[in-house]
């Protein structure tokens, strides 16, 4: 990194600017734009992500106030808070989306080996949905219920280093079992999900597709078991059968058997009955994959808490996604330098740091070097840490 680069500039550096140029290409962000390019809508938005930003008009205050700083961080053009409502409305979010698809690449890598409780060569993926709450008002395109309006993000996490294997921002009313129809399966792979994604029918698909699912089974469905394993109930294993689906339509979309396993939680005291195609691993392990589950949880309530994708920048549906696959894009940017650099901090304690020093002139490692693990400010117990 060249001595005397703001925090700010050494942090985007990061981004690997020919596939960053590849994305505007392929959607034409550029195109008849001399003054405010889409790196510069980029760099904007990645500013007002990582300071907390409210408004757009706090957003030109902010980066004006730099004055001279602006152009030796990789600012051109003139900022004004017209030019980047114009750039939300009018820019594809695709291009931000494919973005954040490039930096995940080059994350999940780095986070390969990271452990998630329960140790296994395979893929484990977290796939679930959380709700974006917009005003009806503003937002009419987005009416979810009769007085309400939401955008839904739809997310398959890995769940070693909690990254996005796949997004996909929709809106709410459109239900989430119509994400496994886009899922690109991967062969061996592990998918863990709640009953809200139980169709016989699509999950046929990962059994054709050579994968595993995971998934709570509902109450009302009707089987005929094959066979019944024994299992040590000191564990919270209730039961562990290979079923046949007996419904005409359930056993025909799903003609395959099933083995259906029961569990009691010690802690909670609630039981859980879970769905799978996988006939080899210990019933118990199943179990404890299902409750790793909770970690797409706890990234969703990290992203809201932490990331700015409350109040938004813009009215239409492309300045709202566009919005939010930038926050990934940072969120995951940090995740890079973090592994890459080798900073032992969570995200948080990151995020407060960068947030004070994005245009001092030091080596960012150095920025990162004031508090080490023994100075990290302790945190509540319920304070949400990702990559601890």
């Amino acid at each position: 990194m060249q001595v005397g680069q703001t925090v700010f500039a050494q942090l985007m550096d990061f981004i690997p600017a020919h596939e960053f140029h590849r994305c505007v290409d392929r959607y034409r962000g550029d195109y008849k734009v001399s003054t405010f390019s889409c790196w510069n809508q980029f760099l904007c938005m990645a500013f007002a992500q990582l300071t907390g930003r409210e408004s757009l008009r706090d957003i030109e205050t902010g980066l004006r106030a730099l004055g001279s700083k602006l152009y030796h961080t990789g600012f051109r053009g003139h900022i004004a808070r017209s030019n980047l409502a114009d750039a939300n409305e009018t820019r594809d979010f695709r291009i931000y989306a494919d973005l954040a698809q490039v930096l995940i690449g080059q994350a999940r890598p780095l986070y390969s080996r990271e452990d998630f409780g329960v140790e296994l060569a395979q893929t484990v993926y977290a796939l679930d949905a959380t709700t974006i709450d917009l005003c009806l008002a503003l937002f009419p395109w987005a009416r979810y219920r009769a007085q309400n309006a939401a955008v839904k993000m739809h997310t398959l996490l890995d769940l070693r280093g909690s990254l996005p294997a796949y997004m996909d921002v929709k809106p709410a009313k459109i239900h989430e079992i119509h994400t496994l129809d886009a899922l690109l399966i991967e062969p061996g792979s592990i998918y863990i999900m709640d009953r809200g994604y139980l169709d016989f029918g699509r999950l046929y698909r990962f059994q054709q597709g050579l994968a595993c699912f995971i998934i709570r089974a509902r109450k009302d469905f009707r089987f005929r078991v094959l066979e019944t394993a024994p299992v040590a109930h000191n564990t919270g294993l209730r039961c562990d059968q290979t079923i046949h689906l007996k419904s005409f339509y359930p056993a025909r979309s799903y003609p395959a058997p099933l083995r259906r396993i029961g569990y009691r939680d010690a802690a909670s005291q609630k039981s859980f009955v879970f769905l799978t195609n996988n006939f080899l691993l210990p019933a118990l392990i199943i179990a404890q994959l299902y409750k790793c589950r909770w970690q797409v949880e706890l990234f969703f309530k990290w992203i809201k808490q932490h990331l700015h994708i409350k109040a938004f920048y813009g009215l239409s549906p492309n300045a709202v996604k566009t919005q939010i696959w930038i926050a990934i894009s940072v969120y995951v940017l940090l995740a890079i330098v973090r592994k890459q650099l080798g900073v032992e901090l969570s995200l948080y304690t990151m995020t407060q740091i960068l947030s004070l020093t994005l245009f001092e002139k030091m080596p960012i490692l150095q920025a990162f070097s004031y508090i080490n693990d023994s100075d990290e400010l302790a945190t509540s117990c319920n304070q949400l840490n990702l990559f601890n």
